[in-house]
């Protein structure tokens, strides 16, 4: 039985290094977004509103990735496949 403890305690582990590695990467991405966004006005100035549009649909893609990595984390967090596995395997 200590098994599946100790797979529930590091799929909870990976599971919050995966929510902090997405939110990093999410982070990072907009700074890059913005910054290019804020470069491209800077060269030129009239093609600042459809520079803000395809700023923010591709910061919308951005926000989208976060979503998926907390959709997959909730799923090894409440229907943890691994946890199945080990208690099949030790006869529970």
């Amino acid at each position: 039985m200590a098994q599946v403890g100790a797979v529930y305690a590091n799929t909870v582990l990976v599971v919050g290094i995966i929510l902090a590695a997405a939110a990093f990467a999410s982070a990072f991405g907009w700074a890059i977004i913005c910054s290019k966004y804020l470069e491209g006005i800077a060269r030129q100035p009239e093609m600042r509103a459809q520079l803000m549009g395809q700023m923010l649909f591709t910061g919308g893609l951005m926000e989208a990735f976060p979503m998926i990595a907390l959709g997959i984390a909730m799923f090894f967090t409440f229907a943890n496949p691994f946890a199945d596995a080990v208690k099949a395997a030790i006869g529970l």
